[in-house]
């Protein structure tokens, strides 16, 4: 049985995917299996997978019957996949060589290991490099009500198989995304045995053809569908309060935005909505910090 699952959902990547296919070939943790789902882009993508599969037994391609969008694929190659632990690899990103090695040693009784990720411009703007700037489940909260460089991208982790499938059931594994995927599952996935590890083991490229660089009206119109779509699952979810407030927060402001984009509201009234959240969620900040006592001599 392998050790790690490396999952690429794949969509029109043919310009990177042979990159990101070559960081986990060359991993230097071996016992691994590498999973390509087939999201039905129009290019050659799978052909270059198909050529590497030839030459390494490692890979497996799956085909999806229909188009599903990056949640759900990466959640077909979690089904399909035959190792205890997983790790997500969008293809036009890459894993450092030791990404899997290192994480595995780290990871131990923990659920989920958030490592550190680089950020490459492709416009030749240099590597930004982050770690995690939490160690546990409580600084994480604390980190979060302050919105201080939170990322909830779930590539940047080693999760335990088992609880990802336990925790994700609780939503529709195969909603349709287009955007905002990783909010959703990071928001399943948050438990008090999260850990933080100090490597840098992913290196994300700010690639300007990706959809959350898209403007068009149409494309704003989806990603507005898609908010609204993740919203109600976490509003209807039975998640920790302070979880379900902090990405409905997020969410409502992002909704907000497209509906100004889209000219569904006024200026005034976007401005007027958007001052009116900021203002609660400072409410709640400030409440919050009363009942630990950090006011009570003011």
């Amino acid at each position: 049985m392998p050790k790690v699952s490396i999952i690429l959902p794949t969509f029109n990547v043919e310009k990177y995917i042979k990159k990101a296919l070559d960081s986990c070939i060359n991993q230097s943790l071996k016992d691994i299996e590498i999973i390509v789902v087939d999201d039905l882009g129009s290019d050659n993508s799978i052909k270059i997978a198909k050529e590497e599969a030839l030459k390494d037994k490692r890979i497996k391609i799956i085909h999806n019957e229909k188009n599903l969008g990056t949640f759900a694929s990466r959640n077909v190659g979690v089904l399909n996949s035959n190792s205890p632990y997983i790790m997500f690899l969008d293809p036009d990103d890459t894993l450092a060589l030791n990404a899997c090695e290192l994480a595995l040693k780290e990871i131990k009784e923990a659920n989920l290991l958030r490592f550190g990720f680089a950020k490459i411009d492709e416009m030749g703007g240099g590597i930004e490099e982050n770690l995690p700037n939490y160690k546990d489940y409580e600084e994480l909260k604390n980190k979060m009500m302050y919105y201080k460089g939170i990322s909830w991208n779930v590539c940047f982790c080693l999760i335990q198989k088992d609880f990802y499938l336990k925790n994700l059931q609780k939503i529709d594994l195969f909603l349709k995304l287009t955007m905002a995927e990783d909010l959703l599952a990071f928001a399943f996935l948050i438990n008090p045995s999260i850990k933080t590890a100090n490597f840098i083991g992913y290196f994300y490229n700010t690639n300007e053809n990706s959809i959350m660089k898209r403007k068009t009206k149409e494309q704003s119109q989806k990603n507005l569908q898609n908010c609204k779509k993740i919203l109600t699952q976490i509003q209807n979810s039975n998640l920790d309060q302070f979880i379900i407030k902090y990405f409905s927060f997020h969410l409502e402001k992002e909704i907000l935005k497209y509906f100004y984009n889209l000219n569904k509201i006024s200026y005034l009234k976007y401005k007027f909505l958007k001052k009116k959240i900021n203002l609660y969620m400072f409410y709640l900040k400030i409440k919050r910090k009363i009942s630990k006592g950090f006011l009570c001599n003011l």
